[in-house]
């Protein structure tokens, strides 16, 4: 039964993952960029929801409602300001451009907030701390599997955006050939504009999650975005379900590690990362990234 208990909060946890994911995923999808503020971008979008639910007192998925629109265009600015002039420069100016916005989001954080460690779990009730108890060993906690269908229905949701809608559409002509979509109409700028949008909402919610789940700091970016890549590159990169697979994969990794020993626990999940890497799947997505 503990090796049972192991899966299950394994792929509770991969929905973590996969939500931290999915914006990571969508970016390389449509822009061919990996973004390497995404994790602190997580972190500032955690940081909004806790300001909105300590100052008026309201739950954290509520003020999670009122931060959405101000990432939203948070990351429409970005790609306007920041990121459309990064992407004339070459594959590596891309990477430069979001390790340095990184750097800067930490530091603002660190110097708005103080390295002290927060979290939201008192402010979400019994919904952080409660489960459904099975059996004597087995039990499912409540955020873990909000968590886990949260992260269905927005990868669920961007599914069907880009297959069934005409911005869907714009933005998979956008990915495959930008200058043959221009060439019919379709704007690539606007179009990598409300995808990074879109991303950076979705690393939001995740930071929302993460902030209910667990703690976090100023710092907690970088990690983040570990696990971030090491689900997308486990799901393949640009690969929306696939990046649910990715993280489930890397949750179940981490969790049956530490049934082993407590210490394996984040080592069980890098060796499975490196052991795709090394694959000739691996090597492939690799070639394709352009790193």
């Amino acid at each position: 039964m503990t090796w049972v208990n192991a899966l299950v909060q394994g792929i509770l946890l991969g929905g973590l993952y996969a939500l931290f994911a999915c914006g990571l995923s969508l970016l390389f999808g449509v822009m061919r960029i990996i973004n390497l503020a995404h994790g602190d971008l997580a972190v500032l979008g955690a940081f909004i929801v806790w300001t909105v639910s300590t100052q008026t007192g309201i739950g954290p998925f509520w003020a999670l409602l009122l931060a959405l629109p101000v990432m939203l265009a948070l990351g429409y600015l970005l790609q306007r300001a920041v990121l459309a002039r990064s992407l004339r420069g070459g594959p590596l100016t891309p990477l430069l451009t979001t390790f340095g916005l990184g750097i800067v989001i930490q530091n603002g954080l660190l110097e708005a907030y103080s390295p002290d460690v927060r979290s939201l779990g008192g402010a979400a009730g019994g919904i952080a701390t409660g489960s459904w108890r099975l059996t004597g060993q087995l039990s499912i906690p409540y955020i873990g599997l909000l968590t886990l269908a949260t992260a269905v229905l927005v990868l669920g949701g961007l599914h069907l955006v880009l297959r069934r809608t005409a911005f869907g559409r714009e933005m998979r002509a956008t990915a495959q050939d930008p200058d043959t979509a221009a060439l019919v109409g379709v704007p690539a700028q606007a179009v990598y504009a409300r995808a990074t949008a879109i991303a950076v909402a979705t690393a939001t919610v995740a930071g929302a999650f993460l902030a209910v789940h667990s703690t976090f700091d100023a710092s907690s970016g970088p990690t983040q975005l570990i696990f971030a890549f090491e689900a997308v590159v486990i799901g393949g990169l640009g690969s929306l379900w696939g990046t649910l697979t990715g993280g489930i994969v890397l949750g179940v990794a981490q969790t049956v590690g530490a049934v082993v020993d407590p210490q394996y626990s984040i080592l069980a999940g890098h060796l499975v990362f490196l052991a795709v890497l090394a694959s000739p799947r691996g090597r492939s997505l690799l070639i394709r990234s352009g790193t």
